[in-house]
């Protein structure tokens, strides 16, 4: 993690940059939380409250309006 003076430091685009690649990470790590939890309540270690389609669509989404909404970094 880069100290605030390093970050202020930075171009205003190099910040925006940074800041799409963390919540692009962010979205991902959740849409894989999803998927592993629905893997677990199928496998019977969770309790099924209508829980792995329901997962798999939030991961669905969180992906989709990721995608939609942040260029990835680094690819024109």
């Amino acid at each position: 993690m880069l100290p605030s003076s390093n970050w202020n430091s930075l171009p205003d685009e190099q910040q925006l940059a940074l800041t799409r690649e963390a919540l692009r990470r962010a979205a991902e790590t959740l849409a894989e939380h999803a998927e592993l939890l629905a893997v677990e309540i199928e496998d019977g270690a969770l309790c099924d409250r209508g829980g792995p389609d329901a997962l798999r669509l939030f991961a669905a989404v969180v992906r989709a309006t990721q995608q939609e909404h942040f260029a990835t970094v680094g690819h024109a």
